[in-house]
């Protein structure tokens, strides 16, 4: 199997709300998000020391009855053919699995969804869906259609889901988010990241002050008209505010 695990983190409390996880990291993303956080992943991933796959299931077998799953993130995890085989590996430990995923590969989604492999998945809205918002943000051409039919997929999937948009302010404001929250009207949960302006793609992003935390409730209020739960996450993945 020939998908490079290029970190790992053993155990966070924050990562996946309300469970214990360890989470992996694959490289390589087909987005070039200005304020991407992961540019070693993505830009420069060969530079990276791999870690085995075999390191990985031997922690996680003995973390078994404390670990609750494990998360795959990226760069974007579907990218990989074999990441279904992956995901069996982690499956058959008895483990639960989410996958992070920017929603460019529907089809990927439908088919580990169907075979059991996903227990729960995160996806990354990055902007309203319009084609050159959507591009804009995501610093490459992008088929929206794939990203609303990835929407589709994971609402109707009857798994745990979250959607989540990094809100900046050079990018995103009040009506942008209120139009994300209107097309995935009835969702499950969204979350509003704070942006953070370190280790980013675009070495202008450093120099970007975020949105305050006050404002940020602000946009979640509205967003929460449209979904049945809706928080602000701010740095390493604090829940700083929830349920309007």
């Amino acid at each position: 199997m020939n998908i490079p695990i290029k970190g790992f983190i053993e155990n966070s409390l924050l990562e996946w709300e309300g469970k214990i996880a360890s989470i992996i990291f694959l490289p390589t993303c087909n987005f070039l998000c200005h304020y991407c956080h992961a540019p070693h992943l993505v830009q420069t991933p060969n530079k990276l020391e791999s870690i085995p796959l075999e390191s990985v299931t031997k922690k996680l077998q003995q973390s078994f009855g404390w670990i609750d799953g494990v998360v795959v993130s990226g760069g974007e995890p579907t990218m990989y053919k074999e990441l279904g085989k992956l995901l069996k590996i982690f499956k058959d430990i008895g483990v639960l699995v989410r996958l992070d995923t920017n929603g460019t590969n529907p089809y990927a989604l439908k088919d580990l969804i169907e075979k059991g492999f996903l227990d729960c998945i995160a996806m990354d809205v990055k902007a309203p869906l319009r084609k050159n918002k959507y591009e804009e943000i995501a610093g490459t051409p992008c088929n929206v259609e794939d990203i609303v039919n990835s929407i589709h997929i994971i609402m109707e999937s009857g798994i745990e889901y979250e959607f989540r948009t990094t809100v900046c302010p050079s990018q995103l404001d009040q009506y942008d988010i209120e139009d994300i929250a209107m097309s995935i009207r009835g969702a499950e949960r969204y979350i509003l990241q704070s942006f953070r302006p370190n280790h980013c793609l675009n070495a202008d992003m450093l120099n970007e002050k975020p949105y305050s935390f006050e404002m940020l409730r602000e946009f979640a209020m509205v967003a929460g008209k449209y979904v049945n739960y809706c928080c602000v996450r701010g740095d390493e993945g604090k829940v700083l505010s929830r349920n309007w």
